[in-house]
C-alpha cells in the first residue's frame, strides 16, 4: 500500500498539485475540520460510492489516525482504483482545515 505522510501532503497542496482527497470519517468527526477540497465519504458508504469515482484519477485517503482510511486503501485497490493512505490522519495533519 503506498503512503504519504501529512507534511508531504500538505506540500503538495501548497505547491499547488492537483490532489484528489477523501476523508472516510464520520460526520462528527469531518465538522471539526477538514483537508481544505477534500471529499467526505464515510468509510461504511464507500462501496455504494464507488461508482461516483474516476479510476483514471489518483486518490489520497485520510482518516483519524490512520487505521480506516488504511481499510479504504484496501478497498479501492481491490477494485481498481490507484490511491494512497495518508499517515497518522488528522490527528496529525498540521495544516489548514476547512470547516
Amino acid at each position: 500500500m503506498k503512503q504519504i505522510t501529512t507534511t508531504e501532503l500538505a506540500q503538495k497542496i501548497k505547491n499547488g498539485e492537483k490532489v484528489n482527497v477523501i476523508d472516510v470519517r464520520e460526520d462528527d468527526e469531518v465538522a471539526t475540520g477538514k483537508i481544505p477540497g477534500a471529499h467526505h465519504i464515510r468509510l461504511g458508504d464507500l462501496p455504494d460510492q464507488l461508482h461516483k469515482l474516476d479510476k483514471k484519477e489518483h486518490y489520497y485517503i485520510a482518516c483519524r489516525s490512520g487505521g480506516r482510511s488504511s481499510m479504504a486503501c484496501e478497498l479501492l485497490t481491490s477494485n481498481g482504483f490507484d490511491v494512497t493512505n495518508m499517515t497518522g490522519g488528522m490527528l496529525a495533519w498540521e495544516d489548514e482545515v476547512e470547516k
